[in-house]
């Protein structure tokens, strides 16, 4: 989808929710990234702790700043980064949320792995880590057993951007990138195809051609 403004990707992925919900349209993969922006999770709403730039700092950077409704803390998007946001029902046979954030960092690692990362779980936390840094970032939000948001990978971000908050909440661990890692990123299609690829194995599906839908156009 390209460069999607944060709110925008926000209502469509409400309004995508709704459709899978009333079964009008099937299992979704969104794949995208955003401008700069720090957003909030379920757990810290109410709580800028985490946040440790002023606002003033922030306009100054050209980040925005969103309660994005989905669990965990906060964290940092921007362009270099793949986001993913998958729409699934989990019905009838994964109805587990422990599973399913589980299974998104077995999608993370296996594509760390196409590139020669090797990224692992950390006890405890989520996320897919390299030695101690964080490569992506898990965050979901499942109603009715429908699945939004999801998680963010670093390819080529500016890591930069992530001292304007505690990533995830964690202050004793760093960020890493694809392109710190390997020395050059690698470019987002390439990305892109092996995010599909690594979901479609361990989620078990079949890629189909991506519907032409937009935000602002509805299922």
């Amino acid at each position: 989808m390209g460069l999607v403004p944060y709110g925008e990707a926000l209502e469509f992925q409400r309004t995508l929710v709704e459709a899978r919900k009333a079964d009008r349209i099937p299992d979704q993969l969104l794949l995208l990234q955003h401008p700069p922006v720090i957003t909030l999770g379920a757990k810290v709403r109410n709580d800028r702790s985490h946040v440790l730039a002023t606002d003033e700092a922030l306009d100054e950077a050209g980040v925005s700043l969103f309660e994005a409704g989905r669990g965990g803390d906060v964290t940092y998007h921007g362009p270099g980064q793949l986001v993913g946001y998958p729409i699934l029902d989990l019905r009838p046979d994964r109805c587990d949320v422990h599973r399913y954030v589980r299974d998104l960092e077995a999608v993370m690692i296996a594509i760390a792995a196409g590139f020669g990362v090797r990224a692992e779980r950390v006890p405890g936390l989520t996320g897919a880590w390299v030695g101690r840094n964080k490569l992506a970032a898990i965050g979901v939000r499942i109603s009715r057993w429908i699945t939004s948001h999801g998680f963010a990978l670093n390819v080529s971000t500016d890591l930069a951007h992530f001292g304007l908050i505690v990533p995830c909440g964690i202050a004793d661990r760093g960020v890493t990138s694809l392109g710190e890692l390997l020395g050059a990123a690698p470019p987002m299609p390439a990305v892109e195809d092996a995010a599909i690829a690594s979901f479609a194995a361990v989620f078990d599906r079949q890629p189909a051609a991506a519907a032409a839908i937009q935000p602002g156009t509805g299922p």
